[in-house]
Formats: structure tokens, sequence, C-alpha cells
């Protein structure tokens, strides 16, 4: 094969690769959304009413996000201020701020160490008890904390921790932005010594990679303007500046990795006789019932990142021929060696021929689905690369009886490539299932032990009802891509292509 055939063909891998992607985007609302960029919102405030007898009081600013044009009155501008309401609406003298700044960089994160030699003795009968604080100056000329090590007790040349911080939050992603570096003596008052400051840039930090070394003098100005002979309150030396690449959703979709999905449908009793026109599970004429709504507008997203278009589609909660016992994992088009169907289009035939077959009947167990479609992602987990994620789609019609083993299966799969989407069909109570979302708080096995990631979505179907089907499948889908990038940034596993392929597609989709 000649270079050109091979530019050829990399090109419409590329082409093909990057429509899918935007495609999907598009459905998402992806790149209709007026927000283009990060921002990083800082909140300051002054003048609060003192509320504790014997102490400072303790602050916290809960920021709420409205959908309706309420995000952008925060950051159309860059600095807002406006005075804090008292009971009744009436403005009194305490103020808020909230000031916004663009970030230009990634999701990278940088791990440094840092260490001192013979800095000022601030203690009269020990050592000083020294820690560092880096500073990143704002466009605004305020500075705000990146870091603060731990106190090294009773050590003039002390060597605290490596840390971890990402490029965004330690100079917004530009690497020529100013940092201040402030080495402390630590007092248990709170009033602690100063010993000497310097400055630096990211841009400068990074000739501490590959086993080299920065170094700083450590001053104090006021001991440089007094003393004549003054040199430094000590060195500060940047032993190790490590930049961890953290790949984002494309990165590994355009590196090979295949979306694996999978569909799992309630059949139990709760959903109605499917003759009944007042069935869950009626299948009329003319108009989809919300299983298959739901299925389909979640499904043909799916299906883009999946090369074979074969999906595994299961039920659970019926009996099911020829002896009629009750399954919780069985194959709809009744394959078992085989459960994968050709296609959404292929889950919708299979679930209408399926269905006058079963007898609905019960309870609503989806432990035993999660621990199936686990069970593959397990074996994922051997290769070591970027190949597979599995998406599991369960959609029910009530609150499930099994939660007990639900949140184990739930904690084991969060350490697997495996995403759970719980779709809720129906008028039922579906309070309970918003624990296994994990919003609201960290989900735990029964045993305590709690999930590595958060990896379960849940959606109620009613909310969609008189909205389009992107609306839905955007829902639904919002956090896969993080929690996909979270799982392999989290192992350590790169995409499969390399960075000179990935920039080559970037150079070369339309």
């Amino acid at each position: 094969m000649g270079q050109n055939q091979i530019f050829c063909d990399v090109f419409m891998r590329m082409k093909k690769m990057s429509n899918i992607y935007e495609s999907a985007a598009n459905t998402l609302g992806i790149f209709n959304s007026p927000c283009l960029t990060k921002v990083e919102l800082r909140v300051a405030c002054k003048g609060i009413s003192d509320r504790d007898a014997l102490s400072k009081p303790d602050p916290c600013v809960i920021l709420k996000m409205q959908s309706h044009g309420q995000w952008f009155e925060i950051v159309s501008q860059r600095k807002l201020s406006k005075s804090l309401l008292k009971q009744g609406n009436t403005a009194g003298k305490s103020s808020i701020t909230v000031i916004a700044e663009e970030l230009s960089g990634n999701d990278d994160y940088v791990e440094l160490a840092f260490n001192a030699r013979k800095l000022d003795d601030k203690d009269f009968f020990s050592k000083s008890d020294p820690f560092l604080e880096i500073f990143r100056m704002n466009d605004d000329a305020t500075q705000q904390l990146v870091h603060r090590t731990e106190v090294v007790m009773n050590n003039l040349s002390p060597a605290w921790k490596s840390f971890k911080v990402s490029v965004n939050s330690l100079c917004s992603g530009d690497p020529d932005r100013r940092l201040k570096c402030i080495v402390w003596d630590w007092d248990s008052n709170g009033k602690h010594d100063f010993i000497g400051e310097f400055t630096s840039t990211f841009k400068e930090m990074r000739g501490a990679m590959e086993g080299k070394q920065v170094q700083w003098e450590c001053i104090n100005p006021k001991y440089k303007a007094k003393k004549k002979n003054y040199k430094n309150s000590g060195m500060v030396i940047l032993n190790q500046c490590k930049i961890h690449k953290m790949h984002s959703f494309l990165d590994y979709i355009m590196g090979g990795c295949q979306i694996q999905f999978t569909v799992a449908i309630d059949f139990t009793a709760s959903n109605g006789d499917p003759r009944n026109s007042c069935s869950l599970h009626y299948i009329h004429p003319y108009q989809p019932n919300e299983y298959l709504k739901a299925l389909v507008a979640v499904g043909e997203i799916c299906q883009d990142y999946d090369s074979d278009k074969m999906f595994p589609a299961f039920g659970f909660g019926a009996r099911i021929p020829p002896e009629y016992t009750v399954s919780h994992d069985f194959a709809i088009n009744f394959n078992e060696d085989n459960p994968e169907c050709a296609g959404i289009q292929g889950v919708v035939e299979a679930y209408q021929s399926c269905l006058p077959k079963l007898q609905l009947y019960g309870p609503t167990n989806i432990a035993p689905i999660i621990q199936k479609v686990a069970k593959s992602a397990s074996e994922e987990t051997n290769t070591k690369e970027a190949s597979q994620y599995f998406i599991l789609l369960i959609l029910t019609d009530g609150v499930i009886t099994d939660m007990a083993d639900t949140r184990e299966a739930i904690v084991h799969a969060s350490h697997l490539p495996m995403s759970v989407i719980i779709v809720g069909v129906g008028n039922a109570d579906f309070s309970d299932m918003q624990m296994l979302d994990g919003d609201d708080g960290i989900l735990r096995s029964p045993k305590g032990e709690p999930v590595l990631r958060d990896i379960v979505q849940f959606v109620p179907f009613r909310n969609f009802k008189h909205a389009s089907p992107a609306a839905l499948a955007k829902s639904v889908l919002a956090e896969v891509p993080n929690q996909v990038v979270d799982y392999y940034n989290g192992k350590g596993i790169k995409p499969k292509c390399s960075s000179e392929v990935y920039e080559s597609s970037r150079t070369l989709a339309p």
C-alpha cells in the first residue's frame, strides 16, 4: 500500500469519527450550547453578621444555577457585587462579590515537589516549622491560593510532600502567569511568622522536568531593605515537575474505544397487561410507548460509537417459555447464547416479538442484570487498554425490590469500565431511585463500602414526555463522557492511538 493510500485511509477514518462525534454532540446539545468555554468563579463576602457568641462566623456560599438565563447574569461581566439581603428582602451592610475568569488551559494535572534549605529561624527555643503557600496572580491583581503544603516541624531544611494540582488551578492554563510563593513559620495561635517569598511561572517550573532542579532565593523584603549584607532567608528548590495528561472523551473515541450498549427492559406485572391500551407495554399501531421512546432516543446515540451495531438486549421480572419460570436476565430474542440484536431496530423488533410470549410477573430485581454486564466489563479489564466501555440502559416502571443487592452490584461495577443509565417509565414514586444516582451523596454498599466513582444516572421519563427525543438523550447521556474519562484516567490507561495521530485528526477532520 502506497503512502497516498495510507493517507487517504487515515483521513477517511478521522473524518468519519469526527462526523460521528459531531452528530452525537449536536444531538446532545454540545455545539448548540452558548457556553463554549470554562469559567472559574471566585466568591468573596464582606461585612458578614457575627452570629457566634464566642468565635467568628464560619460562612459558606451556595451557588445555584437556573436554566432560563440566570447563569448568564452571573458571568456576563467579569466582576459582580451585590448586597446580601436580610429576611424580608431588605439590603444590609453585607455584600457578596463574584469574580469570573475564563480558563484557557486544559484538564492536565501537574505534580510538584518542593524542599527548602537554610531557612531563617523564627523560633527562640526551637527551629522554624515551615510551610509553603502558592498563589496565582489573577487578572484583577488579586491573588488566589492554589496550594498550601503541610507543616514540617522543627526543620530549617524541610522537604514537603509532593502534590498534584490542575494546570487550570495553578495558572489558568497560562504558563507565563505570575505565581507568588510564600514560606511561613507555623504558630499554633494562627499568627504565622513570615520567612520569605519569591515569584515564578509555570513555564519556569517546567524546568524541573526530567530530573532537573529549579531553585529560588527566598526573600524577606523588609530585611533586604534594612540589611546591607542581606542575601536571602533561605533557598526553595523544586525537585520534581511532572505533567499528567488528562485525556478527553474524544481522545478515547478517536483511539478506537467502542461503546458496548446493553438494554434491560422491565417486564413485571405492574406495567399492566400489554393487550390493554392502559399498559405501559401496549403496542399502539401508530404511537410508540414510553419504553420504545426511551430506547430509541438513547440507543440511536450510543450506536454511533459501536462499530458492529450489535446490542445485547435482556428482560427481567417475567415468566419465560417454555417452563415459564421467573427470570431477571433473559435474552428478549430467547437466544441465551447470542442475545445480541442487529441495531436499535433489531432491539425494537425483538421487544415487540417477545411480548406476546411472556407472562409479566415480578419482583423488580435489577441486580442480576447489572452483575451480568459487570462480568463482561470485568473481562475487559484484563486487556489493560481503552478498548470497550459498557453502558447498561435499564428501563423500569417501578421502585426496585432488591435495593441492597443493587447497591452492592453498583459499588462493584464502579471499579469497572461501565456506566448504568436508569430511565423510570410511568408515574410511580421513584424517590428511592435518586439514591442510586449518587448526586445527593455517596452511594454505599450495605457493608458501607463507597462507590469508587459515580456511574449511575437516573431520569424519570415523565419529565420528558413532551420534549424531543434529543432532550431525553442529552439528559441521560450527559454524565457518560466524564465517566469514561474518569475510569481510564483513574487507571492510568491512555487512548490506544498516539498523540501524533490524534493531532493529525484534529488537523485533517473538517
